[in-house]
């Protein structure tokens, strides 16, 4: 298997809210959206907002459960000041502040928001890795 990620779905429970959300609020722009998805090109990655009932279907999993999925998403900035910027913005428009931005132990500084279906955002400035020009994260020689 090739190490790659090309496409994250999130379940949501109403795809009109989530569209709202992502494409009104941050401005996103869909590639595609119909009465039953939509998709985002996020660099080498596509997001991709789908009912929850459909998705659970689809992996023939109950839709039923709640508290922490066990996984977050995250964006990362170029400076300090713009994970701030990024956090107000997303609690402008309907975002939940989950942990406001601070300096973290690794040595950078992040906070988390929840989208309107809880999925948690990290927004975070790690001094330690660098973003492409075209804003994609580069990870250090090991």
């Amino acid at each position: 298997m090739r190490q790659n990620l090309n496409l994250v779905t999130l379940g949501v429970q109403d795809l009109g809210r989530s569209l709202q959300f992502y494409r009104d609020g941050l401005g996103w722009k869909p590639s595609r959206t119909s009465q039953e998805v939509a998709f985002f090109q996020l660099g080498a990655v596509v997001l991709a907002l789908y009912p929850r009932d459909k998705l659970a279907e689809d992996a023939t999993v109950s839709p039923v459960g709640s508290g922490f999925p066990g996984i977050t998403l995250a964006y990362n900035t170029r400076s300090r000041e713009e994970v701030d910027e990024v956090l107000q913005q997303a609690e402008q428009i309907g975002g939940r502040i989950v942990k406001p931005a601070q300096d973290v132990f690794w040595g950078g500084y992040s906070g988390y928001f929840a989208d309107p279906d809880g999925y948690l955002w990290e927004v975070a400035w790690n001094p330690f890795w660098e973003l492409d020009a075209a804003g994609h994260l580069v990870l250090p020689e090991a």
